[in-house]
């Protein structure tokens, strides 16, 4: 039998971190904001970068090494030395942001257990973030060049909607990395010709030297372009394309690549009726996605739940007794809003069920780690935005169905003021058969 006592040794290596005594390495962070005091038998064992940075460094008189990082701010490194002494990160109350900044941190203190866990907790509960923010992340990874789960989670998305970095007006500036591990997607959606006209722009923008007139490229010009591309041109699925008049550039012939294809349904006497007024069968398959915690959203053709209206606004009234008489009895809701005067498209989801039996006064908060809230992608509206709920104990309130968006991760909003609504719908959430 083996008996564990994890909880009281990293509770005393905090201790010891706090501790100023027998320290014998300083760490100054961010244009020496700030100085932490550190163990360097800890920090090595810990750390490989630390074990190669501390041999490197010459004591002063005193015997202590000092190890300069002004890229990093003190409160990312504050959490750091807290996960190498007693392997504990706090994460409640952190903007997303600094989470992505901590992954990067992580990974350059070659710390890759902490690396690695936080890098699949934003693909599982961030997803909106990283997409809003897609350019950035995407460009950031791959210059990295270490995390593979999250370089997944793009190139999927980058599969389907490929103008997202090929039409990019940086495109050129692309990691090379970064554009080979999309050229071997053979789910790609986009004809190869054109994949092929990207690959030679990206290929001459790394040769700034060569000649933009293409009738003045000489011989050498043209092999140059080639050993730029020669990570590339296996990779793409074509037989032969002219590179000069008089000279051909041959690829390994390769299989078509993937092409999606929606399948139609069975044509019918009558159109059906939309399901919603204020949704499409895309923000559908988004909340989906939401409510199974996808990494990337159902298609239209395989949302696995059916969206049933049980109640809108024009249609059954506006009043809050009105939402009770009907709703009341029903789980795993959503309701939808139409933002007056504006684009936006507001929602929630609530896995619970309501109960209008409750007659208190006072707040009745239901405890869920289900629940969220979103703003979905509509006319001016760029990107969807997914919050899901942070203080679980008080994710709904029951007697007033209100939500307080301070309970959940982030904004869907960018104004706080006030606003009408022209119409609202709320829907029961059922997994078809």
């Amino acid at each position: 039998m083996t008996f564990e006592f994890f909880d009281k040794l990293s509770q005393n290596f905090i201790e010891l971190l706090n501790d100023k005594d027998d320290y014998n390495v300083i760490i100054v962070v961010k244009n020496n904001d700030k100085s932490f005091m550190a163990h360097s038998n800890i920090l090595k064992y810990r750390s490989t970068y630390f074990r190669k940075e501390l041999k490197n460094i010459q004591p002063n008189e005193n015997n202590i090494k000092t190890i300069i990082k002004s890229n990093v701010s003190a409160q990312i490194f504050d959490v750091i030395l807290k996960y190498i002494y007693g392997g504990i990160v706090n994460l409640e109350n952190v903007e997303t942001r600094f989470i992505f900044d901590l992954m990067l941190t992580a990974n350059e203190f070659e710390l890759n257990e902490l690396t690695n866990k936080l890098e699949n907790h934003l693909i599982d509960t961030k997803a909106s973030w990283l997409k809003s923010y897609f350019s950035h992340i995407y460009r950031t990874i791959f210059n990295e060049n270490n995390f593979k789960n999250l370089e997944n989670f793009c190139n999927d998305i980058i599969a389907k909607h490929p103008s997202l970095i090929f039409e990019n007006s940086d495109f050129t500036s692309l990691p090379e990395s970064s554009l080979v591990s999309l050229l071997k997607r053979d789910d790609l959606q986009m004809e190869e010709v054109k994949i092929w006209d990207y690959v030679i722009k990206w290929g001459i923008s790394q040769n700034p030297t060569l000649p933009t007139n293409l009738e003045e490229w000489s011989k050498e010009n043209f092999l140059t372009l080639k050993t730029t591309l020669q990570q590339c041109l296996p990779l793409i699925h074509i037989i032969q394309h002219l590179a000069a008049p008089d000279r051909s550039v041959k690829s390994i012939i390769l299989p078509a690549r993937l092409t999606l294809v929606t399948e139609l349904t069975p044509r019918t006497e009558e159109p059906n009726e939309p399901f919603s007024t204020i949704i499409s069968e895309e923000h559908a398959a988004e909340i989906s996605s939401w409510i199974d915690r996808k990494i990337s959203n159902y298609s239209t053709t395989n949302i696995p739940y059916k969206f049933e209206l049980i109640l809108s606004g024009i249609k059954d009234g506006f009043a809050p007794q009105t939402f009770w008489n009907i709703c009341h009895g029903h789980a795993k809701t959503v309701v939808i809003m139409k933002v007056k005067g504006t684009d936006e498209i507001l929602g929630g989801y609530n896995p619970l069920e309501w109960d209008n039996s409750y007659n208190c006064p006072w707040n009745q908060w239901m405890e869920t780690k289900d629940s969220f809230i979103f703003s979905l992608k509509n006319g001016n509206i760029q990107n969807s935005i997914l919050s899901r709920v942070k203080n679980i104990q008080y994710a709904i309130d029951n007697r007033n169905y209100y939500i307080e968006t301070s309970h959940y991760e982030e904004p869907i909003r960018t104004s706080s003021d006030r606003f009408s609504i022209v119409n609202y719908e709320v829907f029961k959430i059922v997994r078809k058969s």
